[in-house]
C-alpha cells in the first residue's frame, strides 16, 4: 500500500491533486481507477468481477448517481461515499481541464467538483448500469447490526456507506464473507446435482460417479508398490510415527487435524439425520486416514455415537463415516530458471581428528569429478588448535593431506587444490564460513561438505538444481549406513547383499539431525550475514551457537530447502561431538551418533543375544 501526502487540507484541492497524481504515475498501468472515502466498506473482488466484463477502451463515469444541489438539471455525479470508477480514457481525456476546473468550479464537496469537471469538459454523467452490468452499493443504518442484513440490496453490494467506526468495518467483512461461504456451499450444490443428472449420459452411467461429487477419483495403483498405506490413529495416539516407532503420542498438527475432523463428522451427520436423530460423540473407535496426492488427505472414522430421539430417548451406537479434506486450488511456484553447467566450489573443512577420512574422501572425488572432468572445484580447510598451530613449523598436523592433494595435482596436471588454514579452538563453522566467503566472488556456488561424504555428479547436478541465487538455499539429508558391528555381529555381509546395498539404500537410515552438508550462493550467504551483523554486537558467542542453516533461517528471508537426498550416502563413522558448541548443536550431535547405531530390530536382536549370552 502506498500513502501518498499532498500537503493541503481543503477537500476539492485534495480531490484535484489525488485525480492528478493518478493519471501521473499510474495512468499507462492500469485500466480502471476507484476512488472512495475512509468510511466506505468495499468487497474487492465483485469490483474486480464488474469491470471485467466492462469496455476498458470506454470512457466511463460509474457509482451511485446523486442530483446536484438544486436538482434542476438530469446530469448526475458520482457519490464519493460509495466509491466511484473512472476509466483510463476518461483520466487521460480529463487531465488536460484539471488546472481549469480548479480554479473555474466552485464546490464544498469534491466528488460534486470531479462530477460537474467530468460533466462541463466532456460531457459524461455519472451511471449506475452500463453495458448491463450494475453497480449495487448499500447505505447502512445509523445503528445497523450487519449480521441481521438479509436483504437482496445488501447482500449483492459492492460497496457499503456509511461505515461509522472501525469495529463495524470487520463485522461487515465477517457477513459478506459468511455470503460468499453460502454461496460458494450453494454452486457446489448445483454443480454436484448438474454432474449427477449427467452422468447418465456417460458410459459407466451412475456407477462412473465417484464420491465426493466433483472431486478427481482415488488414485489407482498399477502395482503394489503404488500403493498408499492407511495410518490408523485414536484420538490419544497415532501407529505411523517418524522414529519408526509403533506408537508415538499424537500431537501439534496431528492432534488438531484429529480433533477438526472428529468435529466435522458429527456435525455432518446431525445435519443430515435431524431433526428425527441428535447425534453426540462418545468416542472414536478407529481412525484411518491416507494422503492421496490426485485429490487430498482421506478420512475412515468408526465413531461410538449417542444418539438421541425427538421424544428424548438415547441409545449409543456405532457408525463409520468416510471424510475427504481435498486439495484446493493447487498453485504451481515459479521458479527462476537454474542449468547444470555451474561451477560447484567444493568446501571442506578438516580438522585433527578428522584426517583419517580424507584418503577415502580424495578417492571418491577423483574418481566422480575429475576422471569424468565434472565443472567442480575442491578446497580445503585446516582448522588447527591452537597447540598444533604453534608447533606447525616442527611437526605439521596435516602434512599427510598436504602429500596426498600434491600427488592428486601431479597426476592432474590442470588441477589445483589449494588450502587455507585456520587457527581456532572453536570450528564454528559460521566463522570458518566467513573466511571462506571473502575469498571467493559473489556469484560462487557453494557445496559444504564432510569429510564423510562421498562426493557424486547425481548430487552436484541436484545441488546445481535446488541452490537458486536470491531464491533459496540447499540443505540435503543424507543416507547415513547403520554400524556393521551392530548389523553384522561378527558375520561379514554377504556378496549378495554387498551388491544389492550398491544398487539401493539399505541398512541405514537418512540423518535428520546433521546439518554440515549445504549448497548456497555466495551472495545469499553474505546478504545474511549483513542482517546479523546487529545482534552479534549485542552477543559474541552468537557465532558459536548457530550454525549455516540457523542463519538461513533466521536472517536470509529465502526458501530453506531441507530434503533427503538418496545419492549422498556416508559410510559409518562416530563422530566427535564438541561440548563447546551450543546445547543445540551437540544435542543434535549426540542423537546423531545414537540412532546411527543400527535399527530397532537389529538393537533389539544384538540385546537378546547378549542377553543369551549372559544367561549362558
Amino acid at each position: 500500500m502506498t500513502v501518498v501526502a499532498h500537503g493541503d487540507d481543503r477537500p476539492v484541492w485534495l480531490m484535484y491533486e489525488t485525480v492528478r497524481h493518478l493519471h501521473q504515475h499510474y495512468g499507462s498501468d492500469y485500466d480502471w481507477f476507484l476512488l472512495a472515502q475512509d468510511d466506505t466498506y468495499m468487497q474487492a473482488d465483485r469490483l474486480s468481477e464488474l469491470v471485467g466484463h466492462l469496455s476498458a477502451g470506454q470512457d466511463l463515469y460509474m457509482g451511485r448517481a446523486e442530483e446536484f444541489i438544486g436538482g434542476e438539471e438530469k446530469a448526475r455525479y458520482c457519490h464519493g461515499g460509495y466509491g466511484y470508477l473512472l476509466s483510463r480514457s476518461l483520466l487521460a481525456r480529463l487531465q488536460p481541464h484539471l488546472d481549469t476546473c480548479r480554479n473555474d468550479i466552485l464546490s464544498v464537496r469534491p466528488d460534486e467538483w470531479l462530477g460537474r469537471c467530468i460533466i462541463d469538459y466532456l460531457g459524461l454523467s455519472c451511471v449506475e448500469v452500463h453495458q448491463g452490468m450494475t453497480y449495487y452499493y448499500f447505505e447502512l443504518g445509523k445503528n445497523a447490526d450487519p449480521e441481521r442484513e438479509d436483504s437482496a440490496e445488501f447482500k449483492n453490494a459492492f460497496t457499503v456507506h456509511p461505515v461509522s467506526e472501525p469495529n463495524l468495518m470487520y463485522r461487515l467483512h465477517k457477513r459478506f464473507s459468511q455470503i460468499e461461504l453460502e454461496w460458494t456451499y450453494l454452486q457446489i450444490q448445483q454443480l454436484q446435482m448438474q454432474i449427477n443428472n449427467l452422468s447418465d449420459l456417460t458410459p459407466e452411467g451412475k456407477a462412473g460417479v465417484t464420491w465426493p461429487i466433483g472431486i478427481n477419483p482415488p488414485f489407482k495403483p498399477k502395482v503394489r508398490f503404488e500403493v498408499i498405506n492407511w495410518e490408523y490413529f485414536t484420538e490419544e495416539h497415532i501407529y505411523t510415527c517418524v522414529d519408526s516407532s509403533p506408537k508415538c503420542e499424537i500431537k501439534g498438527a496431528d492432534r488438531t487435524d484429529v480433533n477438526a475432523v472428529l468435529e466435522i463428522a458429527v456435525e455432518r451427520l446431525n445435519k443430515l439425520y435431524q431433526p428425527q436423530l441428535r447425534f453426540r460423540k462418545r468416542r472414536l473407535l478407529n481412525g484411518y486416514r491416507r494422503f492421496d496426492p490426485t485429490r487430498g488427505m482421506e478420512y475412515m472414522l468408526d465413531l461410538a455415537l449417542e444418539a438421541y430421539t425427538q421424544k428424548g430417548h438415547s441409545q449409543v451406537i456405532a457408525k463409520r463415516v468416510n471424510l475427504l479434506r481435498p486439495l484446493s486450488a493447487v498453485e504451481i511456484i515459479p521458479m527462476p530458471y537454474v542449468t547444470e553447467a555451474t561451477r560447484v566450489q567444493v568446501i571442506l573443512p578438516v580438522t585433527a581428528q578428522e584426517q583419517d577420512y580424507v584418503s577415502n574422501f580424495l578417492d571418491v572425488y577423483v574418481m566422480n569429478t575429475l576422471d569424468t572432468h565434472d565443472n567442480v572445484l575442491l578446497t580445503f580447510l585446516f582448522i588447527y588448535d591452537p597447540f598444533d598451530a604453534q608447533r606447525v613449523s616442527q611437526t605439521d598436523v596435516f602434512a599427510g593431506i598436504k602429500a596426498m592433494i600434491g600427488e592428486v595435482e601431479k597426476r592432474y596436471g590442470d588441477v589445483k587444490i589449494p588450502w587455507i588454514s585456520v587457527k581456532t579452538e572453536v570450528p564454528s563453522q559460521v566463522k570458518l564460513m566467513d573466511i571462506i566467503s571473502k575469498k571467493h566472488p559473489v556469484d560462487t556456488l557453494f557445496f559444504l561438505a564432510s569429510v564423510w561424504t562421498e562426493v557424486n555428479s547425481e548430487f552436484l547436478n541436484r545441488c546445481r538444481m535446488n541452490a537458486i541465487s536470491n531464491w533459496q538455499v540447499f540443505f540435503p539429508i543424507h543416507f547415513q549406513e547403520y554400524s556393521p558391528a551392530v548389523m553384522y555381529r561378527d558375520q561379514q555381509p554377504s556378496a549378495a547383499s554387498s551388491s544389492f546395498a550398491s544398487e539401493s539404500l539399505r541398512d541405514g537410515h537418512f540423518d535428520r539431525h546433521i546439518f554440515d552438508e549445504a549448497c548456497f550462493y555466495n551472495a545469499d550467504y553474505m546478504t545474511a550475514r549483513t542482517k546479523m551483523a546487529a545482534d552479534i554486537l549485542d552477543n559474541e558467542e552468537l557465532l558459536e551457537s548457530m550454525d549455516v542453516y540457523d542463519i538461513f533461517v533466521r536472517y536470509s528471508g529465502l526458501h530453506v530447502f531441507r530434503a533427503v537426498e538418496p545419492a549422498l550416502i556416508q559410510k559409518y563413522v562416530r563422530r566427535m561431538c564438541n561440548p563447546r558448541f551450543s546445547e543445540d548443536i551437540y544435542h543434535r550431535c549426540v542423537l546423531s551418533n545414537l540412532e546411527g547405531l543400527g535399527s530397532r530390530s537389529h538393537l533389539a536382536m544384538a540385546l537378546f543375544e547378549q542377553e543369551q549370552a549372559n544367561s549362558t
